[in-house]
């Protein structure tokens, strides 16, 4: 049945061109396979006509003992008033493994996104650094400080305008995230991610995240975004974007 549930998603999320869960992960904290399928949808009829999907799935693997990998893709789309307005698409693989019994790791990770209405027909990266933890509290708490960098590619929808990007970025990320229960969280994470020879030019990611069980392995999730690209393309008005979002997950 779970086999079914993530090929029938798979082939959801493939078409509709969401954001990714930033609830940080520890090893041997879920041993053996598990993961999740987030899915939205909003219609709206009247003066205003709208359609928007959302879907995510995330799968992982946690050897209990040195190390964790997962992937997850995540979708969305959008019209109003049968004009297209939403058209992207992400996808993040990444391996972690113990350096140290409690605090240390390290990392590598591969991404790439697609996203018509920044004007990126696709963005590329690959990249790896250290990750700390910075505490642990008794009520649930925990936090992460990550450092690394990654080599990124860009292709823009018009090259013409904005040609092709080729960089490396200093990637540095704050991650906090605290258990109100065993079935109920809220998660925070702060990217900054300058080039790193380029200070000025950076791209700086703020996300949180509340999740809350409903049912069994069903959760609602609110979660909210601001995203900041100092440079933004030329064709781009805003250099930031704000998103909120409330979804189902289910958890397996």
């Amino acid at each position: 049945m779970k086999i079914k549930l993530i090929t029938l998603l798979l082939i959801f999320t493939s078409q509709l061109m969401a954001l990714v869960s930033i609830q940080p992960v520890e090893i041997g904290e879920q041993k053996g396979v598990s993961g999740g399928i987030e899915i939205g949808l909003e219609t709206k009829r009247g003066n205003t006509d709208k359609d928007s999907y959302k879907g995510d799935i995330k799968v992982m693997y946690d050897s209990n003992a040195s190390y964790l990998t997962w992937l997850e893709i995540s979708g969305e789309y959008g019209e109003a008033n049968n004009v297209e307005d939403t058209n992207k698409i992400y996808a993040h693989l990444r391996y972690i493994h113990k350096l140290t019994q409690e605090t240390i790791r390290y990392e590598a990770f591969l991404q790439t996104q697609e996203d018509k209405f920044k004007a990126i027909e696709y963005r590329r990266l690959a990249g790896a650094g250290l990750r700390f933890k910075i505490f642990n509290t008794p009520i649930g708490g925990k936090g992460y400080y990550g450092l690394g960098a990654f080599y990124e590619d860009i292709r823009y929808t018009n090259p013409a305008i904005d040609p092709d990007e080729n960089e490396v970025r200093v990637n540095t990320y704050l991650a906090y995230a605290i258990n109100f229960s065993k079935k109920s969280s809220l998660a925070y994470t702060l990217y900054y991610q300058p080039i790193i020879d380029e200070f000025n030019d950076y791209v700086l990611t703020n996300q949180l995240e509340l999740t809350l069980q409903v049912y069994e392995q069903l959760y609602l999730k609110f979660s909210a975004s601001y995203d900041r690209d100092s440079r933004p393309p030329k064709g781009i008005k805003k250099k930031y974007d704000f998103t909120q979002s409330t979804t189902f997950v289910y958890k397996f």
